[in-house]
C-alpha cells in the first residue's frame, strides 16, 4: 500500500490533496491522479469548501482557516508559524501542531482523523468562523483611522 492509500484507509472517505506550490519540488507529472497540483489558490474561496485544512501556519493561512470555520492542522516551519500553531491548539480548533521535522504520514493521518471526527473541535471551529464573519473589519478600521485623525489619539 502506498502512503496515500494509508491516508485514504484511515480517513475512510474520498479526499483530494491540494499542492499549493510546485516550484522547485514536485511537478504535476510526479503526482498520482487523485492529487490536484496548484501554484496558488485563494484561501477565502477554497477553505470553506473543505472539511479541514493542513497548512504551514502563516498568519494569512491561519486567519483564512479561522474565518472558514473548519479545523486547521498546522505544520509550522519558521518565524511566526509556531505561534499560530500553538494558538490553533489553544483555541481548540485544531489538533496538536506537527513540527516539520516530526512530520510523518502516520502523524498527519492521525491529525486528519481528529480534525474531521472530533465534534467538539468542529463545533469550536464553526463558532469561531461565524464570529469572525460577523465582524465588519473594514468599518472598524475606518472608525479607528477617523478617530485618530479627529482626536489625535489611539
Amino acid at each position: 500500500m502506498d502512503r496515500s492509500g494509508l491516508v485514504d484507509m484511515n480517513l475512510g472517505f474520498w479526499y483530494e490533496i491540494h499542492v499549493w506550490n510546485t516550484t522547485g519540488g514536485l511537478q504535476p507529472s510526479d503526482l498520482p491522479d487523485h492529487v490536484l497540483a496548484l501554484d496558488a489558490a485563494p484561501h477565502d474561496w477554497l477553505f470553506p469548501r473543505m472539511t479541514a485544512v493542513v497548512h504551514h501556519g502563516g498568519a494569512g493561512s491561519t486567519a483564512a482557516g479561522f474565518r472558514a470555520g473548519i479545523p486547521t492542522i498546522v505544520i509550522p516551519f519558521m518565524m511566526d508559524q509556531p505561534f499560530w500553531a500553538q494558538r490553533v491548539q489553544e483555541l481548540g480548533v485544531g489538533p496538536r501542531p506537527i513540527p516539520r521535522g516530526q512530520l510523518t504520514v502516520e502523524r498527519l493521518a492521525a491529525a486528519m482523523v481528529t480534525a474531521v471526527s472530533d465534534s467538539g473541535m468542529r463545533r469550536r471551529a464553526a463558532e469561531l468562523g461565524a464570529n469572525i464573519r460577523q465582524e465588519d473589519g473594514v468599518a472598524q478600521a475606518v472608525a479607528g483611522i477617523q478617530r485618530i485623525l479627529t482626536t489625535g489619539t489611539l
